[in-house]
C-alpha cells in the first residue's frame, strides 16, 4: 500500500487497523512518513506508543522490524555479529583441503553474518522499506544512542570487514520511550517529537471500543470513567490504555455486566500493578472513586 497523502488519510489507515488517536499524533506521523524523518515519541507506559508502530507496518503492509532495547544493549545484538561456528567449520575444512589462501577474506564473507534489527531494516524488503521499531530507547545508555546516531542521520551501518551498507530506502523509523531518563538532544534533533498523553474520556472510550468490541456500551462506559478517575488518585503508576483494554477484556470474561466495589477488588490486578497503590483502593476508596466516576457519566 502506498503512504497516505493526508493527514486524514493516515487517521484512517490507522483507525483501520483498531488504533484511535488525535489530531496531533496523526500529524506527526504524517510528516514523518511524508519527509522520510524519524518519529520519536515519548510518554508513559501502555499509552499506545508501540503500537502505532504494528499499525503503520500492517496498514502499509511492510515488514515490522523490532529492536527491543535494554541495558547493555551494543552492537553485537543491534546490528549484526559473525556467525563463530559456521567460520571455525569452514576454517577447519579449509585447512584440511590445504585452500588456505584468502581464507580471511572469505571467513569475512556476508555468508557468516547474522543480521539483527538495525542490519535488517537496511536491506530490501518485500513490499517496500519495512518499519524498524526502537522501542524502549531510554533502558540503553549513551553510547548506544550515540551509535544509533549514523543509522538515523544516513541510514546507514558500518561494519568494519565489509564497509557502510546504505538502506537502498529509507525505513520508517519509529523510537519510543518512557521517559525514565532523557535521550540526548543529538538523537532527538534527527527526530520529529511528539508526546503521547493519557487520551481523554471520549477517546479512551473510542480506543476501548475499537480494541474490545464485544465489551457492552454501559460496561464499557463505566470502566473508562473508573479508570480516568483513578488516573487523578495519588499512584505510583497510573494505568494506561493497556490496562483499562486488559481489565475490560477481564470484566467480560467474568460475565460483569456492571461494576461494583467487589468485583473491582477481585480485578485490580488488571489495572493496578503494584501491590502499594492497590492497597490505596481497599474498603471504601474503590467505592468512593466508583461513585465519583459514576456521578461524571449522569450527564453524558
Amino acid at each position: 500500500m502506498q503512504i497516505p497523502q493526508s493527514i486524514d488519510g493516515v487517521e484512517t489507515l490507522l483507525e483501520e487497523q483498531g488504533y484511535v488517536c488525535g489530531r496531533g499524533l496523526s500529524t506527526a506521523m504524517f510528516l514523518a512518513l511524508r519527509l522520510g524523518r524519524p518519529l520519536f515519541l515519548e510518554g508513559e507506559a501502555g499509552v499506545g506508543k508501540t503500537e502505532i508502530a504494528k499499525a503503520i507496518s500492517k496498514g502499509l503492509g511492510r515488514k515490522l522490524i523490532r529492536l527491543q532495547c535494554y541495558e547493555g544493549l551494543d552492537a553485537s545484538s543491534a546490528v549484526y555479529e559473525w556467525n563463530f561456528a559456521a567460520q571455525m567449520i569452514a576454517l577447519r575444512a579449509a585447512e584440511a583441503g590445504g585452500t588456505t589462501d584468502g581464507l580471511k577474506d572469505q571467513l569475512f564473507a556476508e555468508e557468516f553474518l547474522i543480521e539483527r534489527p538495525l542490519l535488517q531494516a537496511m536491506r530490501p524488503q518485500e513490499g517496500g522499506a519495512p518499519v524498524l521499531l526502537i522501542d524502549e530507547l531510554d533502558r540503553t545508555d549513551a553510547p548506544f544512542e550515540a551509535f544509533l546516531l549514523e543509522a538515523l542521520s544516513d541510514f546507514q551501518v558500518t561494519i568494519p570487514e565489509l564497509g557502510a551498507i546504505i538502506a537502498p530506502e529509507p525505513p520508517i523509523v519509529i523510537l519510543t520511550s518512557n521517559r525514565t531518563r532523557e535521550v540526548h538532544d543529538a538523537l532527538k534533533r534527527r527526530c520529529l517529537y511528539h508526546w503521547v498523553d493519557y487520551p481523554d474520556f471520549t477517546r479512551e472510550l473510542e480506543i476501548l471500543t475499537a480494541q474490545a468490541p464485544e465489551v457492552s456500551a454501559q460496561l464499557s462506559r463505566e470502566v473508562v470513567a473508573f479508570v480516568q478517575q483513578l488516573r487523578t488518585e495519588d499512584l505510583f503508576k497510573k494505568p494506561g490504555v493497556a490496562e483499562t483494554i486488559d481489565w475490560a477484556k477481564c470484566l467480560l470474561a467474568l460475565d460483569v455486566v456492571t461494576l461494583s466495589p467487589e468485583v473491582i477488588a477481585d480485578t485490580l490486578g488488571a489495572v493496578l500493578k503494584y501491590q502499594d497503590d492497590i492497597s490505596k483502593l481497599q474498603g471504601s476508596e474503590a467505592k468512593r472513586i466508583l461513585e465519583e466516576a459514576k456521578a461524571a457519566l449522569e450527564p453524558a
